[in-house]
């Protein structure tokens, strides 16, 4: 059985082991591979391919194409799947936070998500066949997420997983109302949610991070 693949990284080796490893599998699937190593790349090839894929791999973090608006693989996903809507995505991610990880699923629903520093080899191979077969794969780390999202379901909230998100990345208060589009009242009343729903009666940004983190949502 031929499949044709898309594999988005920008690390040239990686894509060459996976390419290496899927190519031993014994499933009997021949890859018929492609691999591009940027936002830009992709794009056209999502734009010029003559058949569709059967399956893409998609790395979050990407060089962007600035000229589309495009800054990461999470702005591919739904060019991939207009372009090409039989296509199974498979994300493959560094991001290990809870936070990013629900956003993901969240967003883009796909068939799969590799943590790389998760994956071996052999994983690999059957998470391909699990997903070729029509099936859904999810790296440990993300299954061990999972538990506690159903509990946490408030707290992931779009505006607030933001919130977090910019937070944990250092971003300013001063800054988020630019960011996100909202009032700087807005963000304060978020903020109090945010603690409300940690369980934090009073306290500055550091302690909503670092309660964030003792929950496990970044």
């Amino acid at each position: 059985m031929e499949l044709k693949v898309l594999m988005v990284d920008d690390h040239p080796p990686i894509i060459e082991g996976y390419r290496s490893i899927l190519a031993h599998n014994s499933f009997g699937y021949a890859l018929n591979t492609t691999a591009v190593h940027s936002c830009e790349a992709a794009y056209k090839e999502v734009f010029q391919a003559k058949d569709p894929f059967d399956i893409v791999f998609l790395d979050m973090t990407l060089p962007p194409y600035f000229e589309k608006n495009i800054n990461t693989g999470d702005d591919l996903v739904p060019i991939v799947r207009k372009q090409h809507p039989n296509a199974k995505i498979v994300i493959l991610t560094s991001h290990y936070e809870s936070i990013v990880l629900f956003k993901i699923i969240k967003d883009h629903n796909p068939q799969g998500i590799l943590i790389k520093s998760d994956l071996q080899p052999q994983e690999l191979i059957d998470a391909f066949d699990i997903i070729v077969k029509g099936g859904t794969y999810f790296s440990k780390t993300v299954l061990n997420h999972q538990k506690s999202w159903g509990e946490k379901n408030k707290v992931m909230d779009s505006y607030n997983r933001q919130i977090l998100f910019l937070l944990a990345q250092g971003v300013k208060t001063k800054s988020l109302p630019d960011l996100l589009h909202l009032s700087k009242s807005a963000i304060d009343k978020r903020k109090a949610i945010l603690k409300q729903l940690l369980g934090i009666d009073k306290g500055n940004d550091e302690d909503i991070l670092k309660e964030a983190r003792k929950q496990g949502l970044i």
